[in-house]
């Protein structure tokens, strides 16, 4: 159960973006790995695309903020668009600084292959991938030149063929064949679509004729992108966005493909969860657990092997420096030299060794990274195969195939000692007490912001957080209507501070309101919420208060 792409819907998908987004400015990108899910983060609003197996969706949202490790990219939006008969979206990027200049996010969406890529406009080269793996003769990594699939084939796809051409393509398919026929060789067409441009069987020669005609001006309209129009089809794997009504099937039309799509993902985010019901939820929490450990396994190996690659660079700095023994002066941290190309170079040392040592240093950097480099592919290839096998599981079990004695079979029972090193802290945030005798609740960090706001607060509690940074979510309790005493909360916005990465500046705006006020926005990423009726208090960060207000016991 899952939403399909065609080139039809990724031509609609495209047009609809450009006309909504084109002259954006750019803040931030962030790929979350695990999630499959690449945030572009506009000053005017939040692009996400979910790109899991199990997903398959693109909304726009309101403007949210980036999260901590989101990538800054300030670029402004060129163009979107899709080549003929291709499913890949391409969203090109003029930087408003830095280099390289410009810059495209491809989402591919062949398939259940959904990928996500970062790349230079110049070179091609890929700077970050979503899903790092080899597909197809492809190397969709960081650092290798991006080869995009191959262009479409089919006749139609660069120009319109004939009714007569078409005639003679399906009318001399074999019985029982046309569909076949029509995939292959017909631009546009999908399974999807291709009901609705296929004659029934069993029809007389001149009802297969008239058939042929009307299957023609529909995949003409398919095929022109006119009119553009958004529905969401009943199909029987489930709603469909589709930018125009397909007769075979049922519907609705949307005011955008977008809307269509939230309506799609809510659906399908229902259902899912009325059919995983069936497994026990423990069983479920314990595969679950597994994919996530798999994804962190998968990213971690991937930031291991981006290092690896700083091999090559820390021998020719070794190298450097023991051509250049007598030019490095002793005691220093940094020295510029004139590497082999006569080009500066700035070495960073350790000042307390030699430059010969510095040397070696270097050489064993090198060195490490050179058998990192020999062992991490095998290894990545294991941990990519062990998540796709996970997500492949959790995929039956939601669409109800996947029976218990399977489940266990798969996911072998975890020790005591593993559960407990995944279990977490035992409540999702830190408590103190203030001087007036408040509890102030203080998040562990972004990954228990959620639990701490909409699961371990009150409505009338006042919610609070550091302005424009990342930062841990905190909790004053207070049930009065009116405000809180101005001391108390005063303490709790200086922990809110210190809890975010503000905490080192002189002066910080720390944003409150009820926390009724606060709402998680649909699909919104971990942390991540919106606010009314906010109001803004300037604090400065004190340890020594936080020192203070953690001695005092605090009573759950």
């Amino acid at each position: 159960m899952s939403i399909r792409w065609d080139s039809v819907l990724v031509r609609a998908v495209a047009a609809e973006l450009e006309d909504r987004l084109v002259g954006s400015r750019l803040r931030a990108l962030y790929f979350d790995h695990a999630a499959r899910t690449a945030l572009l983060y506009f000053r005017e609003a939040t692009l996400v695309f979910r790109l899991h197996p199990e997903r398959g969706d693109v909304s726009l949202q309101e403007p949210w903020e980036p999260v901590a490790d989101a990538r800054p990219l300030p670029a402004r939006l060129r163009s979107v668009s899709a080549r003929p008969d291709d499913r890949a979206l391409r969203l090109r990027f003029r930087r408003v600084r830095g280099r390289p200049a410009r810059l495209s996010v491809v989402v591919e969406l062949m398939t259940n292959q959904w990928n996500a890529l970062v790349l230079e406009d110049e070179t091609g080269v890929i700077r970050h991938a979503l899903w790092s793996r080899e597909a197809g003769g492809r190397s969709l990594r960081s650092g290798a030149r991006y080869v995009p699939p191959a262009a479409s084939e089919r006749e139609g796809a660069q120009e319109p063929i004939s009714l007569a051409r078409w005639q003679e393509i399906l009318g001399s398919a074999p019985a029982g064949e046309e569909r076949r026929v029509l995939l292959h060789h017909m631009a546009y067409a999908s399974r999807l679509n291709a009901p609705a441009l296929l004659p029934p069987s069993g029809g007389s020669a001149a009802d297969a004729g008239a058939h042929l005609e009307r299957g023609y001006e529909a995949w003409r309209r398919l095929r022109d992108g006119e009119p553009r129009d958004a529905w969401l089809l009943d199909t029987p794997l489930g709603l469909q966005p589709y930018p125009s009504p397909l007769p075979q099937l049922g519907g609705r039309r949307c005011e955008t493909l977008l809307d269509a799509f939230g309506q799609a993902a809510e659906a399908i985010d229902t259902a899912r969860g009325a059919q995983a019901a069936a497994v026990p939820s423990d069983l479920l929490d314990t595969v679950e657990a597994a994919a996530r450990r798999a994804r962190r396994r998968v990213a971690e190996l991937e930031r291991q092997r981006e290092r690896a690659r700083d091999g090559t660079a820390a021998r020719q700095i070794g190298d450097l420096l023991l051509a250049r023994l007598a030019e490095v002066p002793a005691g220093v941290s940094t020295a510029v030299l004139i590497d082999f190309d006569n080009e500066p170079v700035t070495v960073e040392l350790d000042p307390a060794l030699s430059a010969a040592d510095n040397a070696q240093v270097y050489y064993r950097k090198a060195s490490r990274a050179k058998r990192a480099a020999e062992r991490i592919p095998a290894l990545l290839d294991e941990a990519v195969a062990e998540v796709e096998r996970l997500d492949q599981l959790l995929l039956r079990i939601r669409s109800g195939e996947a029976s218990e004695e399977e489940i266990l079979a798969a996911v072998p029972a975890r020790s005591t000692a593993e559960k407990g090193r995944d279990a977490g802290p035992a409540l999702p945030y830190r408590a103190y007490r203030s001087s007036g005798g408040l509890e102030i609740r203080v998040g562990r960090g972004a990954r228990w912001n959620d639990d701490l706001t909409f699961h371990h607060s009150a409505p009338n509690d006042v919610w609070l957080h550091a302005r424009h940074a990342a930062g841990a979510h905190v909790i004053l309790r207070w049930s009065a209507p009116e405000s809180p005493p101005a001391r108390d909360l005063e303490e709790a916005a200086v922990l809110a501070a210190l809890a975010s990465r503000a905490r080192t500046s002189g002066t910080v705006p720390v944003d409150w309101t009820r926390r009724k006020y606060v709402r998680k926005p649909r699909k919104a990423p971990r942390g991540a919420v919106t606010l009314d009726r906010v109001k803004t208090l300037f604090v400065t960060p004190d340890p020594e208060l936080e020192a203070r207000l953690a001695a005092g016991p605090v009573d759950r």
